[in-house]
């Protein structure tokens, strides 16, 4: 048997007075409601996850990066995970990182064609050196030379700016190319946009073309050097349409529209040279 509980003493006149009027004096004098206190762990895991949310749209991490590269002759079209197209031309190295909130090229060596998807929540960079080129949705080449980068738009619209001067940059219109060299932006050109990206249909087009920088180009598909022993022959023009993959039968050709010579090392290694007068 469970124990008898004693009797409740009789209450007073006073607190029969108050139990029958209780509900009413809670009526007309009600408590406040007790703010419950949270956790200190609680508040600052809180704040933590905002900072750290705050600190991730800041930083935009990267989440995955990929490399690529082609050999001397070769050409890639990679196809990208957001849609966009990327042409490797010859002797070509880039890396490409996904971030948070971007997306991000690096242009090593070489040059290439990019076909940018078009998203504003993610713009698409592309740096080449000191050279960075901001889009949001296009078609251009990038050209990473020896003593500079060149920028040609074929649709769409690019920033085109350096990190030595990040207040300047030139917006570049279909049709248009801009060097950078030593850091500094030159002015922008109107081009042949078809012949400037010619090398994706193994095509080299020439129109009064420097003879130093059509060797540049010359060599991005030849692995022996090519030398230009005589600078006074940089300037000489040269115009044509040739095939890159027989760029030796090019080279051969030279000395039959030009007043050079070659001459080839047992290494492969070709100097181009003034041709000697007829005595």
């Amino acid at each position: 048997m469970s124990p008898t509980r004693p009797p409740k003493p009789p209450l007073s006149r006073e607190d029969e007075a108050l139990a029958r009027h209780r509900e009413e004096l809670r009526n007309r004098f009600p408590l406040p409601t007790p703010t419950p206190r949270k956790p200190r762990k609680t508040l600052g895991a809180a704040m933590l996850l905002v900072m750290l949310g705050a600190g991730l749209a800041w930083i935009d991490p990267a989440y995955h990066s990929e490399q690529f590269h082609t050999a001397v002759g070769e050409r890639r079209v990679l196809n990208l995970a957001d849609g966009s197209h990327m042409t490797l031309d010859s002797d070509s190295r880039a890396s490409v990182t996904w971030h948070l909130r971007s997306r991000h090229v690096q242009l090593q060596s070489g040059q290439a064609l990019f076909d940018v998807s078009k998203t504003r929540i993610r713009p698409f960079r592309v740096d080449a050196g000191t050279t960075q080129i901001n889009v949001l949705g296009t078609l251009f080449s990038v050209s990473h030379l020896t003593d500079a980068v060149r920028v040609t738009l074929v649709r769409g619209a690019v920033s085109v700016g350096t990190t030595a001067d990040a207040g300047h940059t030139v917006q570049l219109v279909p049709g248009q190319q801009v060097d950078v060299r030593q850091n500094q932006l030159q002015p922008p050109l109107a081009v042949d946009t078809e012949a400037a990206i010619a090398w994706k249909d193994n095509r080299l087009i020439f129109y009064r073309t420097p003879l130093a920088e059509a060797l540049g180009q010359i060599q991005r598909y030849r692995k022996p050097s090519i030398v230009l022993d005589d600078p006074s022959l940089a300037s000489l023009p040269i115009s044509g349409v040739f095939d890159n993959r027989n760029v030796e039968d090019l080279l051969n050709l030279l000395p039959s529209i030009l007043p050079l010579s070659l001459n080839t090392e047992a290494d492969g290694t070709t100097h181009v040279r003034r041709k000697a007068a007829k005595k």
